[in-house]
């Protein structure tokens, strides 16, 4: 069977915006790309250099509902807490992927102990949206450390592929996902070059976090130029060659062509649902968060 790639649908930006008072990138959404279902939002924040003296990105308390809210650290550390009573602190190569569900409270930010010895902080947050027979249930949180992950590598080892969520090649993310979903973090080297294949009824985005690379022999992403590419579904496989070494953010999964209504921290199906959660946090319904152990 001959394979077939994507084409692409949208190409877009990684442009800088303001959130309170730190700077990063939001490739999604944008004013050409609202949202690639069941994929909402999509935050590039660093590298900061973290030191005694400069801390911007410590996220306080706050809630969420509704969807899926994930982290993916590059480089750096970080502490998180939640209302669960979970506190656990992820590490570069890390990933923290919180189902909000009914409702969650929760914490991140650089670790003591890093902000003392200083160095940078780099990561990725992705908010996966819930159907809305999801959207009320349990909330949980997943933390797989680096080491954990499998991981998917060319013949000649100058590709890396880290399987967070999904599969490929035979081989599962740690991840448990309740919808289907693929996510991998992919490591190129100069001249490396790989085939990813694209599972039928996926929605599909790639997001270059640095480098260059060629995708489908023809299109270049570049940092501070064209960063992020929305697939069609009409193929089976997407290519990519390493023009300088790079790292790419795929993500895939099912749509689930649902409205959806956002505001701050939560992501439901109607107003409605957003005023009930907006009550039931300042309620106290979506719990408490305890204070850090952290030393």
């Amino acid at each position: 069977m001959k394979m077939k790639y994507n084409t692409i649908k949208k190409i877009g930006r990684s442009d800088f915006v303001n959130m309170g008072p730190v700077q990063l990138r939001q490739p999604l959404p944008t004013k050409e790309i609202s949202m690639v279902d069941p994929f909402i939002l999509l935050h590039h924040y660093g590298p900061y250099t973290i030191n005694e003296k400069n801390n911007p990105f410590d996220l306080g308390p706050h809630p969420h509902r509704g969807f899926e809210p994930i982290t993916l650290l590059i480089q750096g550390e970080q502490l998180h807490r939640d209302s669960l009573g979970n506190e656990s602190i992820v590490k570069a190569g890390d990933v923290q992927w919180t189902t909000a569900g009914r409702g969650i409270i929760h914490a991140e930010g650089p670790t003591k102990t890093f902000v003392k010895k200083g160095g940078d902080l780099e990561g990725i947050q992705l908010w996966l949206n819930l159907p809305a027979e999801f959207k009320m249930i349990q909330p949980k949180y997943q933390h797989v450390k680096y080491e954990d992950f499998d991981i998917v590598s060319s013949d000649d080892e100058k590709v890396s592929i880290q399987i967070i969520a999904g599969k490929l090649n035979d081989k599962q993310g740690k991840i448990v996902t309740k919808t289907a979903v693929n996510a991998f973090i992919i490591d190129v080297e100069e001249g490396g070059e790989y085939n990813i294949e694209i599972e039928q009824k996926h929605n599909p985005l790639l997001y270059l976090l640095k480098g260059d690379i060629v995708v489908n022999e023809t299109i270049s992403l570049t940092q501070d130029q064209n960063q992020f590419i929305e697939f069609n579904q009409d193929g089976d496989h997407f290519s990519i060659k390493g023009k300088d070494k790079s790292k790419l953010l795929f993500l895939s999964g099912v749509p689930f062509n649902e409205k959806v209504v956002t505001y701050g921290p939560y992501v439901m199906t109607t107003q409605t649902e957003i005023m009930e959660a907006m009550r039931d946090y300042q309620m106290g319904k979506m719990g408490f968060l305890p204070v850090s152990q952290e030393k």
